[in-house]
């Protein structure tokens, strides 16, 4: 079926329901994130090069972004979202932090598409392969929007003196964080949200992100843990016989005949561990619709159906519970009438897997494995041979694990200024964040009760008070850098 591990380390996570048209918008996120409700934006294209480093292309391609100037007064700064692997109306529809910031601040707003995703893909705008594919790298990405804002400041009166704050979450996160970097001419400082900068090479274990996520589900109940962690061997026999094959076809409600051929028991671990750690990723105290519908605290609402012992008289039993558990992610809601085809994306159509899978086989290889001991899942270890040749196969290229770092600097940070790296303690990803400063000039800011950037989500009454005490230190912490680059000569 062709999903391989690196499809699932997509940093997106960012999925809503959007609308959007030419020109003027007004997003519709009802019952998502509502202050992006009401604000009225315009969606524009820039005119921008493929390669920024080479003098010999000139080819471009148009580049989508969007504008928001509701509450911006000449002079005013201006808040440029780093995009993601995806359309960017889905982080329009799904940062309403941005949009409570902006009439604190009288600030513009600016959502720039990633280069490759959504409707900014170069040459015929739909082809991705080996050949159409290489210009695809953050390094060109942070161009970009280096080449946007600049454009932006030429052309609008009364943005030319503007600081720029660059904004994003996971790898825009990334991204955000990276911008500052390389670009500290252009903007004063970034918010970087959920964005892993260190999971790249051996800085971390590559189990961290699994055992992260085996916490999230050991705090809503420690038999839930035993149970996740039970059901890998059961299956594991089920699968020895086609009888025990077509039992987790019926009972799983899978599309696909389990074969051991075209599927295989890799591919049905894939699926389940996807929807395991989404919900960790994605634990968040109201119901959303970021990934797919879930309720609020989707953990603790799947362990609900993993905890009864009593109720495990046999290993069907317990597969049966599995089963029930994994659907509050896949089908809390009914929308699946049929059968779950878990060759699909897990996380629904709007992000980029080629795109992303091509990113994860060239420049940002994030090593990723689990031991089934120290977390709840199965033996898979990080086989960086096996790596290469799918990607190889896939888009005839070779990773470098050690590229980020070399481009970023990976935990060097010490000459770098003005970025707030914020985590949720509940996502698995912050175990490859910045969690501790390595001076005064970088702001870290851990969040309890929270899971992927929560904090740049639009406030919630059922939010935990940990994240409202997050967002009021950042937006505190990014005012100092406006009055200080506005009062400031050196400021360009």
């Amino acid at each position: 079926m062709g999903r391989s591990l690196y499809s699932f380390l997509s940093l997106f996570l960012h999925l809503g329901v959007f609308c959007a048209w030419p020109g003027r918008l007004i997003s519709n996120v009802q019952g998502r994130d509502l202050k992006a409700k009401n604000s009225l934006c315009d969606v524009k294209h820039f005119t921008q090069k493929l390669d920024h480093f080479s003098f010999a292309r000139n080819d471009t391609f148009r580049q989508r972004y969007v504008i928001c100037q509701e509450h911006w007064s000449s002079g005013g700064p201006l808040l440029f979202y780093t995009g993601n692997e995806g359309d960017i109306m889905l982080f329009v529809n799904n940062t309403g932090f941005l949009f409570e910031m902006a009439p604190q601040l009288n600030a513009m707003i600016v959502f720039a598409e990633h280069r490759y995703y959504g409707q900014s893909i170069p040459f015929d705008g739909k082809t991705l392969n080996s050949t159409t594919l290489p210009w695809l790298t953050s390094t060109q990405a942070l161009a970009d929007y280096n080449y946007i804002i600049h454009h932006l400041k030429r052309t609008i009166p009364g943005l030319k003196q503007s600081p720029v704050v660059a904004v994003g979450g996971s790898y825009g996160g990334m991204l955000a964080a990276w911008m500052r970097m390389k670009y500290p001419a252009t903007v004063i400082g970034a918010l970087s949200s959920s964005a892993p900068i260190l999971q790249f090479g051996n800085q971390i274990p590559c189990n961290t992100f699994a055992k992260i996520a085996t916490q999230d589900y050991k705090m809503a109940s420690p038999v839930c843990v035993d149970t996740i962690r039970r059901s890998w061997t059961i299956m594991e026999d089920f699968w020895k016989d086609q009888a025990g094959r077509d039992w987790l076809k019926d009972n799983f409600r899978v599309c696909q005949i389990l074969d051991d051929r075209k599927v295989k028991l890799a591919d049905f671990r894939l699926w389940l561990f996807s929807g395991w750690t989404y919900m960790a990723m994605t634990d968040y105290p109201y119901p959303t619709e970021f990934l797919k519908p879930m309720p609020g605290w989707p953990v603790k609402a799947a362990c609900q159906h993993l905890s009864d012992l009593r109720s495990f008289k046999t290993d069907r039993d317990l597969l049966i519970a599995v089963y029930k558990g994994i659907s509050v992610y896949y089908n809390y809601t009914g929308q699946v009438k049929d059968c779950f085809n878990i060759s699909d994306s897990s996380t629904g159509t709007a992000l980029g897997d080629t795109q992303w899978d091509y990113q994860a086989c060239s420049e940002l290889v994030m090593p990723d494995c689990t031991d089934g001991k120290t977390d709840m899942f199965y033996y898979r270890p990080w086989n960086i041979s096996e790596y290469n040749r799918e990607c190889h196969k896939n888009f005839a290229v070779k990773p470098d694990p050690s590229l980020a770092i070399r481009e970023y600097g990976g935990r060097d940070l010490v000459a770098h200024s003005n970025i707030i790296f914020s985590n949720g303690k509940l996502d698995p990803w912050s175990g490859g964040g910045v969690i501790k400063a390595p001076s005064k000039r970088i702001k870290v800011i851990l969040i309890d009760d929270a899971a992927h950037h929560l904090d740049l989500r639009a406030s919630h009454p059922d939010d935990p008070q940990s994240v409202v005490d997050a967002r009021k230190k950042e937006i505190a912490i990014i005012k100092k850098w406006i009055i200080t680059a506005t009062n400031s000569a050196e400021y360009l």
